[in-house]
């Protein structure tokens, strides 16, 4: 498991990759017919009135679900640190040339994960085997199984793996919920490989809705819950009372290592999509609504009549982009999504993203101290054409560099303006030239030799030559750095 130090309230805690995910409940009054609808929901949820409905057992919950749920060991093949003395001279001729190189180590780590289809396919976390050589997953029963991992998705900390040679072995798949019925006090269960003991299966309830600020991840909208949660429980289940899946548990905060109660789960919503994505081998496509946003501070609230802060306000609009064609504009608040109130950024953002491709959805906007519903259609980001792309081969400086041409959807991604020129690097071959000269993913090269770098094919058409020297302006992590390099 990971250790992610967070900041909370001034103090540095750790946060274990191990759960997370929320669902936010509308907060306007309901119709008569939605009043109807939620009726029944309601009067499941029940206090115990008896001593023996307090003695009632999880366990018919438990034998149903956890035959779906795995363990996941990922093997790492890392390099170990170069020692002080590996150029050493006098060290090198008493002890040997390779006493002090480098060399190769194995690391394995561990983590849960949940059988989505009856094929073999895995929903995890991606922290659990990012940068793996080797993936294997056990079940419940004692069957192992080599995966492959057919998804690894760094926005929202979700990976898919499928089992490599199934035979005709069938997998028992669990079935989703709908995390967004979900309410502050639900009963759940946890059920994962904590510290590598084995499976187990912890109790609690539904802590909070909708927190953010837990990773770094695109998409923060977890569920939190008490129900114990540790190292070793990343990718695992948190599920229902039917047995169903209700979220992914990712992460904790804990100054210990150990669980204190806090535990986050990314909701099914969104991993579902993710796992759909998975079990068709597609690729995940995402909405872009096509604005910068910002949260409604108090100050902000009453500058615009509102009685409190809430809502996600637009910041900057792209041109010619969905939330410009729509209409809205600079200043617009957003306040819900078909219906369902969203408290900030993040709020909206895991909304949107949970809508189908091409689906009409209705948003609420505030504007001139009016309301109003607006259509909105879903589109995905649009997809670089091949002028927009270039490859350095040959005998070049550059060879074995990618480069895409920043459009608005990309410099949007990539927390520049709109109107952000450049190429930015998307890929570097190990061992080529390109990565000996110290380029990496995510560079954006600026000029060469003093020439724009404005367009793809003006990189092409310079990175390819041979000259004596180049002189390089790009910008690293919003630096922009000047350097001169032999051709």
């Amino acid at each position: 498991m990971m250790l992610r130090p967070l900041l909370l309230a001034g103090v540095a805690m750790a946060t274990f990759a191990v759960g997370g995910t929320l669902a936010l409940m509308p907060w306007h009054t309901p119709t008569l017919a939605q009043s109807e609808l939620r009726l029944p929901a309601e009067q499941s949820r029940q206090v115990p009135e008896s001593e023996a409905q307090v003695k009632l057992s999880f366990a018919p919950v438990v034998r149903s679900v956890a035959p779906s749920v795995v363990n996941v060991y990922a093997t790492r093949i890392e390099q170990q640190a170069l020692s002080p003395f590996a150029n050493d001279p006098f060290f090198s001729r008493f002890f040997g040339e390779g006493q002090f190189q480098s060399r190769p180590r194995e690391s394995r780590s561990l983590g849960s994960g949940v059988i989505v289809d009856q094929s073999g396919v895995i929903l995890t976390n991606r922290h659990v085997i990012e940068g793996a050589t080797d993936v294997r997953i056990a079940l419940s029963d004692g069957r192992e199984f080599a995966v492959d991992i057919v998804i690894e998705d760094a926005q929202t900390d979700l990976a898919v793996l499928r089992v490599r040679q199934p035979g005709d072995a069938s997998f028992p798949a669990i079935a989703f919920a709908d995390s967004d019925a979900l309410q502050v006090g639900d009963l759940v269960l946890a059920i994962g490989n904590p510290f590598g003991v084995g499976q187990t299966v912890t109790s609690g309830i539904v802590s909070a809705l909708a927190r953010t600020g837990v990773e770094s991840s695109d998409y923060e909208f977890f569920i939190q819950t008490d129900a114990a949660i540790n190292p070793g429980n990343s990718g695992g289940a948190l599920v229902d009372l039917d047995g169903r899946l209700v979220g992914i548990n990712t992460a904790i905060y804990s100054q210990s290592g150990g669980s204190v109660g806090i535990g986050f789960a990314i909701p099914a919503n969104m991993a579902r999509l993710v796992a759909e994505a998975g079990v068709s081998g597609g690729e995940i496509v995402r909405p872009w609504f096509g604005a910068k946003l910002q949260a409604v501070t108090s100050d902000i609230a009453a500058s615009l009549g509102m009685a409190a802060p809430h809502g996600a306000l637009i910041a900057e609009v792209a041109p010619d982009g969905p939330a410009a064609r729509a209409g809205f504009a600079a200043g617009d608040v957003i306040l819900s999504v078909d219906g369902v109130a969203v408290d900030d950024p993040s709020a909206f953002n895991f909304r949107l993203a949970t809508k189908p491709i091409g689906q009409s959805t209705m948003l609420e906007r505030l504007r001139g101290g009016g309301t109003e519903t607006v259509p909105f259609t879903v589109e995905p980001a649009p997809s670089p054409t091949d002028d927009m792309l270039a490859s350095i081969t040959g005998n070049s400086r550059f060879a074995g560099t990618s480069v895409r041409e920043l459009d608005a959807a990309l410099a949007e991604a990539k927390g520049l303006p709109y109107d952000a020129r450049g190429v930015i690097v998307t890929a570097v071959q190990p061992g080529s030239p390109a990565e000996q000269m110290g380029l990496r993913v995510d560079d954006i090269i600026l000029a060469l030799n003093d020439i724009p770098m404005e367009t793809a094919r003006a990189f092409a058409g310079t990175a390819g030559q041979r000259v004596r020297t180049w002189q390089i302006i790009l910008q690293r992590e919003g630096r922009v750095t000047r350097s001169i390099v032999s051709g």
